[in-house]
């Protein structure tokens, strides 16, 4: 009798406690991660940006129709024929009629054509110029894209790691909780931070996806039902640079500086284009004109030849107006070029120590302030499942474990975010992931 009570208790027991379980797992939702996904390595990213980006070509044909352009203006001017006829009626009769035929071409002088083509040519490397400056700012734009949401898929798994330590807590307390371990208070207290974390991973997980979203703008592509996973670790980078050889560098290899030089030089190629279209031209015309004349008697016909030369009289060149605002053109180039020089030198100084500074933070970090993070929080969930200390210990350690591992890799896409700022700053570029 005693024996049948005793299974009978047990048998309460379990039950009691399979449902408790069962109404704790029933509070969290189960974390989906799977979703249709290419993985994409940096350089297979890097071909299709510089491939299929939509803005990058779109600005190749500035250079396309600059190139043109080129050719456009080396051709010549095309001569004129002109035929005229005339007749003299009376009545119904015509007593007479003439034809004439002329050819007539403009001259230019002072050789305008071949200043029209170097003022394209200037005109064409100046576009060049600012391809290179674009392209120049969407590859350092488009690393930062993928690095971005390298980041964010890291700081999924912390929130994901966090998430499962403190569900898999909570239903250890409901367990505790049934056989009289703990209290009501702390079986409900893990289960409310185990829901904000839920909370937190689903918010987290967007922001990751939209990251990875984002990576399909930059390759002008577009996929509804795959999005591209980034292949690629966040790491301290190991580039070192002396700042002296820097500077020269960036002033001898920054794409808008050349750009700004070739402004300078277009605005100097306008203002000897705008002086020589003020010489005048020379009009020249020959022709022949036939006259015939009916008057009942043989009559011959009159042919005459004649030539002519016009030379426009320039009066208009006493107006100075286009000169000096081509002369102003290239003054104030000029100091559109001074300026960006000395911008250039400050943007390469910053991101410069920038760079230094944050190296600095992730080597303070990678002298195991993460393992001691970690290593302190196991110790408390332990002596939490031993009765020996609280759950509000618990819960702080996790926190700060949280945190410190959040810190880290945002130090850590900081860091490589200015070195990408650094070389984008500098010119040059040997990015790889």
């Amino acid at each position: 009798m005693n024996k049948i009570q005793y299974n009978s208790k047990g048998i309460s027991l379990m039950t009691f406690i399979l449902i408790n379980l069962s109404s704790v797992s029933l509070l969290f939702s189960q974390v989906d991660t799977s979703f249709n996904r290419t993985y994409l390595p940096y350089k297979d990213y890097m071909k299709m940006v510089i491939e299929g980006n939509l803005d990058y070509i779109s600005e190749k044909y500035n250079v396309k129709i600059a190139d043109a352009k080129i050719e456009a203006v080396k051709v010549f001017q095309n001569p004129s024929f002109a035929i005229d006829w005339s007749g003299d009626k009376e009545e119904n009769s015509i007593n007479g009629y003439s034809m004439s035929g002329e050819i007539s071409k403009t001259f230019e002088l002072g050789q305008k054509r071949k200043t029209r083509i170097d003022l394209a040519k200037s005109e064409s490397q100046l576009s060049l110029a600012l391809l290179n400056d674009f392209f120049r700012n969407l590859q350092a734009d488009a690393t930062l894209s993928y690095l971005y949401a390298i980041k964010q898929n890291y700081l999924f798994n912390v929130k994901l790691n966090s998430y499962n330590t403190m569900k898999e807590l909570s239903i250890a307390d409901s367990i505790r909780l049934t056989l009289g371990s703990i209290m009501v208070i702390d079986a409900s207290q893990s289960k409310i931070e185990a829901g904000m974390l839920y909370n937190d991973l689903m918010q987290i997980d967007a922001d990751r996806k939209s990251s990875f979203l984002n990576l399909s703008v930059q390759t002008s592509s577009f996929h509804n039902d795959t999005i591209y996973f980034p292949i690629g670790k966040l790491q301290k980078p190991l580039k070192f640079f002396v700042l002296s050889e820097m500077l020269t560098t960036a002033l001898n290899n920054r794409a808008d500086l050349i750009a700004a030089k070739n402004l300078i030089t277009v605005n100097e190629k306008n203002l000897s284009f705008i002086r020589k279209e003020r010489n005048p031209d020379i009009d020249f015309n020959i022709g022949t004109s036939n006259t015939y004349l009916n008057t009942g008697f043989p009559t011959p016909a009159s042919t005459v030849i004649y030539s002519g030369i016009a030379i426009p009289l320039k009066f208009s060149n006493f107006n100075k107006g286009e000169i000096k605002i081509a002369q102003y053109q290239i003054e104030q180039s000029e100091f559109q070029y001074k300026q960006i020089e000395i911008k250039i030198q400050n943007e390469v100084i910053q991101a410069y120590n920038q760079y230094l500074s944050l190296f600095k933070q992730v080597e303070n970090y990678d002298q195991g302030l993460l393992e001691q993070a970690a290593i302190v929080l196991k110790g408390k969930i332990y002596s939490y499942s031993r009765g020996e200390t609280s759950l509000l210990e618990v819960l702080n350690a996790q926190r700060t474990y949280n945190d410190l591992q959040i810190a880290y890799y945002e130090t850590l896409y900081n860091c490589y975010a200015a070195l990408i700022e650094l070389e984008r700053t500098v010119g040059i570029w040997d990015i790889e992931l």
